[in-house]
């Protein structure tokens, strides 16, 4: 029986698609490093690999796939990480696995890359895939470059590049956006105007199922996002209104928002306060059909997090 091999599948993203591929029958091999913790159910094999900058031999891991998920990446939320660094997991490690997979005549391989291989973390246009990528930092470089790669090894394959995916458990930005939201602290960011693409995780989920069961002829490359943006302080909004409180925003000008920002360090105006839409209109024209809208997802994600901490 031909399985779907998923990388990274202990990680944020990786759970959830896990399980929704475990729901719908598809036998799952999830790739995860020795130290993950990470339970296998029916139809759900479990194999340990590696730290990918050790290198490993794919042949046995990839022996009777039909399909490749690759999720496993450094991520660019990880401070003090050499651009060597991201090169060795992020394209060096992507692309001796994309080699293996065509060897192995693998049929299809689903890379999850990332909207910073097309753009910064702020854009003064909406993007969508007709933009030419224009990365800006290490790990926007890396994961264009193994998006070369993939596209290399010669295997149809899809490629993702999301904005900042949320939902339960999440990790990096859009948790310190959680935390800020569970805080009894007022904001000021009130009076913020600006506009952001995210991504519920069950509409990436759904992207990536819809690409494993309509598998391209050649290279497919899609921006991805739910439909409508949102702006910082919605975003707040919607979660302090899901633990039944008020948004507790102030509404402080944008240029004093941006000294404070800027005082703290770190990019925070360009997580918080900057603009980055994104069309997904092309994913939509292929079939795509979001699962959950924004404000409900946000919602779900609060919800969740308050009943972790009871």
């Amino acid at each position: 029986m031909s399985c779907i091999l998923v990388t990274g599948a202990s990680g944020f993203v990786g759970r959830h698609l896990l399980t929704s591929l475990g729901a719908a029958g598809y036998a799952v091999r999830a790739a995860v490093r020795p130290s993950s913790r990470v339970g296998a159910a029916d139809l759900i094999e479990i194999v340990r690999v590696p730290n990918f900058e050790e290198g490993l031999d794919w042949a046995p891991v990839l022996r009777g796939v039909s399909a490749v998920v690759h999720l496993a990446a450094l991520a660019h939320t990880q401070a003090d990480v050499t651009e060597q660094h991201y090169d060795r997991v992020n394209r060096a490690a992507t692309k001796a696995l994309a080699d293996a997979a065509a060897k192995a005549g693998v049929a299809h391989f689903v890379f999850v890359s990332s909207i910073r291989a097309q753009s910064g973390p702020s854009a003064d246009h909406v993007l969508d895939e007709s933009d030419a990528p224009c990365p800006v930092d290490a790990y926007g470089r890396s994961k264009l470059a193994a998006e070369a790669a993939v596209a290399a090894a010669g295997m149809p394959c899809t490629i993702f590049r999301p904005v900042l995916v949320y939902g339960p458990q999440v990790r990096g930005n859009m948790a310190r956006l959680v935390r800020l939201a569970a805080s009894r602290l007022p904001l000021p960011i009130g009076a913020l105007k600006n506009r952001r693409s995210v991504l519920a995780v069950d509409n990436l989920v759904a992207a990536i199922r819809l690409a494993l069961a309509e598998p391209p002829a050649g290279r497919d490359t899609y921006v991805i996002a739910d439909p409508d943006p949102i702006s910082t302080a919605d975003i707040i909004t919607a979660m302090r209104a899901a633990m039944g409180r008020r948004p507790g925003l102030i509404a402080l000008p944008a240029p004093l928002v941006l000294g404070l920002c800027r005082m703290a360090g770190g990019g925070v105006w360009e997580r918080i306060g900057s603009s980055l839409v994104v069309d997904p209109g092309k994913l939509v024209r292929a079939g795509w059909k979001p699962v959950v809208d924004t404000r409900t997802a946000l919602a779900q994600m609060m919800q969740a997090e308050c009943r972790k901490c009871r």
